[in-house]
């Protein structure tokens, strides 16, 4: 277990013939990732957003357990579980506890890969790996550029830049209709960049982290998230960049946030997110030393 965090909760019962029994088994020491909940969605409330986003962490692991692991056709990164954070009284709290969680993962080598939550916590998540790693290149999957002054889920970009953490953003998935003029003239001004990249590189140098806010895909294939996208991207697209995400060397931490339980018939939304992880982790064991 990390600081501030408690056990993540699982099915019963899940075979280790399936990799969710090998995460639950697997301990930190010799881990080459680990699961880290972010289960809090205080931020969601403040900018008026949908609650429900702090029951993200449980239905992904849910959903994990639900699929296998055919060896024979993938590898997978030796990963293990750290837990849930522990939310504060108060949103600053939370986000002390995320980065002294988080920050435990990176100083063990242990890359962290955060689902949640409220997308402010991954200003806290990333802001770990500038302390171990230096100021971070970011990468983040999102119609939103979240960069409000104000507290709440739309801030974790403009905090990673002004609290120094961030040397460049880079958002993919942008949409013009659900961003202010304001907000879109500060981002250019700190010298983001909107749809620069692709999956297949070239990506920028030195240490970068990536956001995936479920809510850049297409609310036909993800209906439980805090603010449905009418019209987003395809799933296969997102899965291209969490692979490219485990499979580039420069990447020290992965978060996938957002995802809305509450919201969620069946479960597919929840189901989606799991394949996500799923295929940073494959990304993630096909790194060359």
């Amino acid at each position: 277990m990390v600081p501030h965090s408690r056990p993540g909760a699982w099915p019963v019962g899940v075979p280790t013939s399936r990799l969710a029994g090998r995460v639950m088994e697997q301990a930190l020491d010799g881990a080459q990732a680990a699961i880290l909940g972010l289960p809090d969605d205080t931020g969601v409330r403040l900018n008026g957003g949908r609650p429900g986003a702090a029951q993200g962490p449980g239905a992904i692991r849910a959903a994990l357990a639900r699929y296998g692991a055919a060896e024979a056709s993938l590898r997978w990164a030796l990963t293990s579980d750290a837990g849930d954070v522990t939310p504060g009284d108060e949103l600053e709290l939370t986000h002390e506890r995320v980065r002294e969680a988080a920050g435990a993962l990176h100083r063990r080598g242990i890359t962290p890969v955060g689902v949640g939550g409220g997308h402010d916590l991954t200003f806290p998540f990333v802001r770990a790996a500038a302390d171990s790693h230096g100021p971070v290149e970011v990468i983040y999957l999102d119609p939103h550029l979240d960069v409000r002054a104000e507290r709440g889920s739309g801030m974790p970009f403009r905090a990673l830049v002004e609290s120094g953490a961030a040397r460049g953003l880079h958002n993919q998935g942008f949409s013009a209709f659900v961003n202010t003029r304001e907000h879109l003239a500060w981002f250019e001004r700190a010298g983001g960049r909107i749809n620069d990249l692709s999956p297949e590189g070239p990506w920028p140098p030195g240490p970068i982290a990536v956001s995936l806010d479920m809510d850049v895909i297409d609310q036909a294939c993800a209906p439980g998230v805090s603010a449905t996208n009418p019209c987003g991207w395809n799933p296969a697209l997102a899965c291209a960049w969490a692979r490219a995400a485990g499979r580039h060397p420069g990447v020290v931490c992965f978060d996938l946030m957002e995802l809305n339980p509450a919201h969620d018939p069946q479960g597919l939304t929840a189901r989606l997110g799991a394949h996500l992880v799923l295929e940073f982790l494959a990304g993630l064991a096909e790194r060359r030393p």
